[in-house]
């Protein structure tokens, strides 16, 4: 359903806005959860190091595609905040048209340069034929999820957000099935766990493709607007490619502590891919409020309403940092038995210990959640701020975070070992958290300055809630 966010009271139009996304973000991390669970129990420790340690590496050019896509339906949403159905459309065909090529581009890069890459991560030999089986079928899985994560930004920028949590609920199921029945039927090994993202992310896109054209028709492309414009691609890709750096930044960065974490062993590398995967779990709602803000903004921004930007922000800051401290309190109780989900405690016949990894992993998410106040207030401020049109500012943060975590994880675990790499991201969150809080508010000072152009916009809003003033 299409739903305008600029009208009605910014935190409840926010929260519902979010809940669905947060649910979608759910159901994608507890396939990716239980993809783990299936790998750790009915294959090996060895086998969830794999996928874990070469995670990062897929990493890069997801994100790459997430800021990318995000960044082109920006536009979308900004033209459909100012009720401009043609540059809707408009926007649309452009965005297919980058998205389409990036995906080429991409795929391309991973299946040429996999082995490379693989030893630039330094992967052990004890688990790198396997890390390279499951990197090789899930490259082929690119394209798709470049396409059907443009497709929900598209669905997004109208302001629906429950269209692609429903599909997003079908594929982890869908992913869920086939990943057990690969590994435990067919006996694939970590073959199975691509083959199963590769099949689900294909019937996800083709489903979500086909509803698309029939409930969205503002979403149709028609031939007057399929024409290309250097104008209107220009206006995208000044967007898109700033989102893609600073996405595929801070997955360089997490690539680079993910490196440095493969030079302890399988041990260390599973307790810290166990760890990762609980903590995406826990930080979904604060990722999910930061998305709803992009969306936010993105509509308000383009129709002229920095007030309602100015409100919505405080609203969602103030959600994050309750979040993070629930976080913190459920994994200082719970975050040991967390870590027991992923592997056979009572498997000793690889020569894994069980009891080492147990200890690390808790450890990680305890100081981690300890700083996810700075990690909410990244996904606030700087999605507003990439939701407003403007990226330099969460492109400095996302620098700044690539190198504090970087630097962090090689110098800390020179002095004291694999536990350095526990409080790389901390740093980084905390630096690259007050620089995006400082450029929000240096944009909105600026942005006050301006005062017509708002005031218009107000004005404008006022008209549509309320209708003349007799």
């Amino acid at each position: 359903m299409i739903n305008d966010l600029t009208v009605g009271h910014p935190l409840k139009l926010i929260i519902q806005f979010a809940l669905p996304l947060l649910l979608g973000n759910l159901f994608m991390q507890l396939y990716q959860v239980s993809d783990m669970m299936i790998v750790g129990h009915l294959i090996s420790v060895n086998a969830l190091a794999a996928i874990g340690a070469s995670t990062p590496i897929y990493m890069v050019f997801l994100m790459i595609a997430f800021g990318f896509t995000g960044g082109l339906t920006v536009i979308t949403a900004q033209r459909f905040g100012a009720h401009d159905e043609d540059g809707v459309r408009q926007s649309v065909f452009h965005c297919l048209l980058a998205a389409i090529i990036l995906s080429i581009i991409l795929t391309a890069i991973m299946l040429v340069f996999l082995t490379p890459m693989l030893k630039l991560m330094n992967m052990p030999a004890e688990i790198f034929d396997q890390a390279y089986d499951f990197m090789y079928v899930i490259a082929w899985s690119t394209s798709m999820i470049i396409l059907y994560n443009l497709l929900a930004g598209f669905i997004r920028a109208l302001g629906d957000s429950k269209t692609p949590l429903y599909f997003l609920i079908f594929s982890s199921l869908i992913n869920i099935f086939l990943n057990f029945i690969f590994i435990n039927n067919f006996h694939l090994g970590v073959i199975g766990s691509a083959l199963g993202t590769l099949f689900s992310n294909a019937i996800a896109l083709t489903v979500c493709f086909i509803y698309m054209l029939k409930k969205f028709p503002l979403l149709r492309l028609k031939k007057e607007f399929m024409h290309y414009e250097s104008d209107i691609m220009k206006a995208h890709l000044k967007l898109a490619f700033p989102m893609a750096l600073q996405f595929s930044i801070l997955s360089v960065s997490i690539m680079i502590v993910q490196s440095v974490c493969n030079s302890f062993g399988a041990d260390i590398i599973a307790a810290f891919a166990a760890a990762f995967r609980i903590e995406q779990f826990v930080i979904q709602p604060m990722l999910a409020i930061g998305m709803a803000m992009a969306t936010f903004s993105a509509q308000n921004w383009g129709a002229n309403l920095l007030s309602r930007i100015r409100r919505g922000t405080r609203y969602a800051f103030i959600i994050t940092t309750s979040i993070s401290i629930v976080g913190f309190l459920v994994m200082r109780q719970f975050g040991q038995n967390m870590i027991a989900w992923f592997i056979d405690t009572g498997d000793n016949s690889t020569g894994n210990n069980t009891a080492l990894i147990l200890e690390i992993g808790k450890q990680y998410l305890i100081i981690s959640t300890m700083f996810y106040t700075f990690l909410g207030a990244i996904f606030v401020f700087r999605n507003t701020i990439q939701g407003m049109g403007k990226p330099v500012i969460p492109l400095f943060s996302s620098i700044t975070e690539l190198l504090t975590r970087s630097y962090a994880a090689i110098y800390l675990a020179k002095i004291i070992g694999y536990k350095g790499i526990m409080y790389a991201s901390p740093i980084s969150w905390a630096a690259a958290g007050i620089l995006v809080i400082i450029g929000y508010n240096c944009y909105i000072y600026k942005f006050k300055s301006q005062t017509l152009r708002w005031k218009i916009g107000e004005i404008k809003q006022s008209l549509r809630e309320n209708g003349p003033i007799d």
